[in-house]
């Protein structure tokens, strides 16, 4: 049978977005968070909201039952949102679970079933110790085969980190460059986890000072991010600030039928394409140095948006690891294979560069609470294709954005094309 050009059955679009602050927050739950984001959200629609207008909720959410000992979070959500009865979905997908309840939502508006969807993501992730985080992380894998040999997340993409290196010569620096980038862009949004590089040199140094201990003398960033006590190796060649947070957050969007976009605001974002993929567990795969989820996923979105990777003005990209963001631009289709490491080495994907990436300060510097990792995504599209991302923004209108979900190591992927007209 032949293969038909998928395609959405009417329009899709965003027009409200919002979410909390990410971080660690010994003193909220993931439902006073949940309302956090809700509440901006309400905020952001120009025109107003009036909550009896939705008719469904997609939630992403990766361990709650496991974080916080708690299942059966959707109606839960809802009912803290004060929306009950609608009908409230739960979606798991490991990291990509922000990302599949936005498609989910499109899909929704875009079959007619609904014409009005809240779509979110939320995780709490700081109340149990690392240790106990990192087992649970670690379930996403193939807990047959890897799990039990010891993989956990940084290992898992330490092996894709060595793949890429030995395949194309990348060095660990370029992977320090990726980071320091996005803390740089992390530092310009209120709503992310940590601030830049240079911040917490000069604040480690100040400590030092005031505790009479050795003065650090790094003589710029990547002093620093080689310095083996200052940022210690987790799984060579990935170290601790190659590796994304873990985190406490949610974020919202809300989508509508384009028909009625502009009874919400005069300047809804459209949704052009949204592509999904899945693949093998990492021990099965015959490359480690690319996604294929990724490649799929981008090529059913842009069929489907009917434009070329060089047509996006900005991407948000899911960078648990540094390795993942250098892996994200070649998977779709920015820069060659073996050249995202030097690209971003070279400042492409600076705020400022030709090719804008994570400006939110992405999963590496903003935080990564799993489940809302996806949907966080969608409100810095949100913010900067509206130019409303304020000392961060890029310079110049963004026609179109992309944003781009991953669970576990690529075994899911989500992405989506967004225009403003």
């Amino acid at each position: 049978m032949p293969t038909r050009k998928r395609k959405l059955g009417r329009g899709v679009a965003l027009v409200g977005a919002g979410m909390s602050k990410f971080g660690a927050f010994k003193d909220k739950n993931s439902r006073e968070l949940m309302v956090e984001a809700y509440q901006e959200l309400i905020k952001s629609v120009d025109k107003g909201l009036n909550p009896k207008d939705i008719q469904a909720m997609y939630e992403g959410n990766g361990s709650s039952d496991l974080f916080e000992n708690q299942i059966h979070t959707a109606p839960i959500m809802a009912s803290w949102l004060g929306l009950v009865p609608i009908a409230a979905t739960r979606i798991e997908d490991a990291c990509a679970s922000g990302g599949v309840a936005l498609r989910q939502g499109v899909i929704a508006i875009a079959s007619g079933l609904y014409d009005v969807v809240l779509v979110t993501g939320v995780e709490k992730m700081t109340d149990l110790p690392t240790e106990k985080v990192t087992d649970i992380l670690a379930a996403a894998s193939d807990v047959v085969y890897e799990a039990p040999a010891g993989f956990t997340f940084p290992g898992l993409y330490a092996a894709m980190a060595t793949a890429y290196m030995a395949k194309y010569g990348a060095v660990p620096e370029d992977f320090m460059r990726v980071g320091i980038k996005n803390h740089e862009n992390g530092a310009l949004n209120p709503k992310a986890q940590f601030g830049s590089i240079s911040d917490l040199m000069k604040s480690r140094i100040a400590r030092a000072k005031e505790r009479g201990q050795p003065v650090p003398t790094w003589k710029d960033e990547m002093d620093f991010m080689r310095d083996p006590v200052a940022n210690p190796v987790v799984a060579w060649p990935m170290r601790l600030f190659d590796c994304s947070p873990i985190s406490d957050g949610a974020a919202c969007a809300l989508l509508v039928s384009e028909d009625i976009a502009k009874n919400f605001t005069d300047e809804p974002i459209y949704i052009r394409g949204s592509g999904q993929a899945s693949d093998h567990a990492l021990h099965e795969r015959a490359s480690l140095s690319s996604v294929n989820a990724a490649q799929l996923a981008a090529k059913e979105a842009y069929d489907m948006a009917g434009v070329k990777p060089s047509d996006i003005r900005i991407a948000e990209v899911h960078d648990c690891f540094t390795i993942a963001e250098v892996m994200a631009t070649e998977d779709l289709g920015f820069f060659a294979p073996g050249k995202g490491a030097s690209c971003a080495s070279e400042g492409y994907t600076k705020r400022n560069g030709p090719k804008p990436i994570n400006t939110s300060g992405g999963l590496k510097s903003k935080g990564h609470p799993v489940g809302a990792s996806g949907v966080g995504q969608v409100v810095e599209v949100w913010s900067q294709m509206r130019k409303r991302a304020g000392a961060r923004q890029v310079t110049g209108d963004v026609p179109l954005a992309l944003a781009h979900n991953v669970g576990a190591t690529g075994g899911t992927c989500t992405v989506h094309i967004f225009e403003r007209r």
